[in-house]
């Protein structure tokens, strides 16, 4: 079971990904050596040059540590190279600086699906839907963390959402689901 949850978060994540990178008018006025740093961040996290990033981040965060979104694209960095319990605490960070910022309660769900903590998960998820309650993306993901506890009628409810809201399900996850719940096509 843990083997399918990973490779279906993974594919989540990779799908996610290029919208969690910031636009401009999100973030709070910063000097032009913050901005630099962001930026350069940014083009190292694009092009998957993680290290580069998280370097290029903490210079960010060294001149202004109240900078939500470099700590939300090193969580992303971290997330990437599989260090986890930093990815979450970047992510808890944002969540210090911005209590209403439902991509970093999404971030932090999906490093916990990653290390198996699939209730933890489900509460991200459902802070994330609190401040946005039409995003497919995070339906979709609560969804895999219920298929991962095994709680197949609450993981069908959340895909049938993240569907009705526009979100392609892969054809193998939906299978794997019945399969798991004991359903039929």
């Amino acid at each position: 079971m843990k083997d399918k949850t990973v490779r279906w978060i993974g594919a989540v994540l990779m799908i996610s990904i290029p919208i969690l990178f910031s636009c401009a008018s999100d973030r709070p006025l910063q000097t032009k050596q913050t901005e630099g740093y962001f930026e350069l961040g940014t083009r190292h996290l694009q092009q998957g040059d993680d290290d580069q990033a998280i370097s290029a981040y903490n210079k960010v965060l060294e001149i202004n540590p109240r900078y939500a979104e470099a700590y939300l694209n090193r969580g992303i960095a971290y997330r990437r190279k599989g260090q986890l319990d930093q990815a979450i605490s970047d992510y808890s960070a944002v969540l210090l600086i911005n209590s209403k910022d439902a991509r970093a309660y999404c971030n932090r769900g999906n490093a916990h699906i990653e290390k198996g903590q699939y209730d933890k998960a489900i509460s991200d998820y459902n802070k994330a839907l609190e401040i946005n309650s039409k995003d497919p993306q995070v339906f979709f993901n609560r969804g895999i963390a219920y298929y991962s506890n095994q709680e197949y009628d609450k993981s069908w409810a959340d895909i049938k959402k993240a569907q009705d809201l526009g979100y392609q399900i892969p054809l193998d996850f939906l299978d794997d689901l019945r399969k798991a719940s004991g359903r039929q096509k």
